[in-house]
This record gives C-alpha cells, sequence and structure tokens, in this order.
C-alpha cells in the first residue's frame, strides 16, 4: 500500500542525465586547440626543458579533450541521435583515436585532424539541439 501512495503518478524521461545546457563540445575544442598551439609552440622552440613541459601540457590537454568526447557520447548522445546520424559512433571513435595521435605527437597536423573531428562532432550536437 505504501509503495503506491508514493509511487511516481508521471513518468518522465529526458534525452540527458541533467537538463540541456550542460553539455557542449566547446570544452573538447578548447582542449584540442590547446593541443595544436602547443604543437606549434614546440616546433618553434629548441629548448629541451620548455619542450618537455610542453609535452607535459599538451599530454594532459590532449586527455582532456578525449574526456569531453567521451562524456558526449556516453552521457548525451542516445539512441535517436544515433539512428539519425549513423556515423556517429565512428566519429566519435575517431575522434577518441585522433586525440590519442595528437597526445603522443608533436606535429601540430594531428592537432588539426582532431580539431576537424571535434568540428564535425559539434556540427551533430547543434543539429541534435534544434531538434
Amino acid at each position: 500500500m505504501l509503495s503506491r501512495l508514493f509511487a511516481p503518478k508521471v513518468k518522465v524521461s529526458a534525452h540527458c542525465d541533467l537538463p540541456c545546457g550542460v553539455y557542449d563540445p566547446a570544452q573538447a575544442r578548447i582542449e584540442a586547440e590547446s593541443v595544436k598551439a602547443i604543437q606549434e609552440k614546440y616546433q618553434a622552440n629548441d629548448d629541451p626543458h620548455y619542450r618537455a613541459r610542453a609535452t607535459y601540457i599538451k599530454e594532459n590537454r590532449a586527455e582532456l579533450a578525449k574526456h569531453h568526447i567521451s562524456v558526449l557520447w556516453s552521457d548525451y548522445f542516445k539512441a535517436p541521435h544515433f539512428e539519425k546520424y549513423p556515423q556517429l559512433h565512428q566519429l566519435v571513435n575517431d575522434a577518441l583515436k585522433a586525440a590519442s595521435a595528437a597526445k603522443g605527437s608533436t606535429d601540430p597536423a594531428t592537432g588539426q585532424k582532431l580539431l576537424d573531428l571535434i568540428a564535425e562532432i559539434d556540427k551533430i550536437f547543434w543539429e541534435t539541439k534544434k531538434a
């Protein structure tokens, strides 16, 4: 009897864990922009101490980009998004792999590749927000 008394009267659902507005690919993009900028600065500086510090920071920023991409994939994007955008799983996987590649590279081209993939995710993300 108590279970019926306290049972929810209305069933609700949401497409994300929290109210809209808490997810944004901009977080991943900002980290990826840092990665690419650090790679460029690394190339322009021969000081081994500077390069060691740059490498450390770049690797942390790339890991943060991976984290933000993963959060979008696991917490924001849901089955209807994957149905409408069947390339989304592969796109996210490619972005995560690109973040790993940028993490392990000092070549700014790897940072740009990551930024390009995040831009594709960003486009889909904002299309889903309009729906």
